[in-house]
């Protein structure tokens, strides 16, 4: 019969892991690298000429979104109709991008998180709604980051017909692993709700770390709601465990 001291001794049983994914797909803006600031310090810009006010339940609405359709959201939800069309919106914002965007910063934990999965052999890849001239402004400064990726797909991308949260970009993304990959062998990294949205539809597992000024009606439909990639345990996901 085992004592009181071996079995305060003994290991804690390990938890049964939620799933056992083997693919991990990450979304780009506002969950490795941080732009989405940028986004909102040029669209308050914008509307601040019009005596309007950027808010977050916008910002929800626009997030994740391809370029032509959250410009469209942004004129119609402000009221901007017959002063400012899409295009003109896209025009003037993408100037203020393209000075902004080399600045960014990778995001806590997202360099820790990618180089345990390379070292495990867990195959990863990018699907970022940003097209490539966007892509190349914002990665400039990270690329070995990115060359830990089998493979990135962009918004412009022939394959992705239609945005999030459509599951165009997220089916392209495993398409194009090595070998056959289900939906349920993917476990995607999101930050935004079109795109937990995205993840879904296309029938994988969605890990959202949203920004804290999101409302929490937005993190509905997620599978995992974390503060930062730093919260992140692999082995609850059947990846490899952290040594550290």
């Amino acid at each position: 019969m085992a004592s009181a001291a071996d079995e305060g001794s003994a290991a804690a049983p390990t938890p049964t892991p939620r799933a056992a994914v083997s693919h991990v797909i990450f979304d780009m803006d506002g969950l490795l690298l941080d732009t989405e600031g940028f986004y909102t310090e040029v669209q308050e810009r914008i509307l601040a000429r019009y005596g309007k006010v950027f808010d977050w339940s916008l910002k929800a609405k626009m997030m994740g979104k391809k370029a032509a359709e959250s410009a469209r959201i942004f004129v119609d939800e402000c009221g901007l109709a017959g002063l400012l069309t899409p295009e003109q919106f896209l025009e003037e914002r993408e100037g203020m991008l393209q000075e902004l965007f080399p600045s960014c910063a990778v995001l806590p934990g997202a360099l820790r998180l990618i180089h345990h999965l390379h070292a495990n052999g867990v195959p990863m890849a990018v699907a970022t709604g940003s097209h490539k001239r966007h892509f190349a402004l914002k990665t400039q400064n990270h690329k070995e980051m990115f060359t830990l990726m089998h493979h990135v797909v962009m918004g412009d991308d022939p394959d992705v017909k239609t945005g999030k949260p459509s599951p165009d970009i997220f089916l392209a993304a495993m398409r194009r692993f090595e070998g056959k990959v289900e939906p349920s062998n993917c476990l995607v990294f999101e930050d935004a709700p079109s795109g937990v949205a995205a993840a879904k539809n296309a029938g994988m597992y969605a890990v959202m770390v949203p920004d804290p000024r999101l409302d929490v009606s937005y993190h509905k439909g997620a599978d995992q709601v974390l503060s930062s990639l730093l919260d992140f345990k692999p082995d609850e996901w059947g990846l490899p465990p952290f040594k550290d």
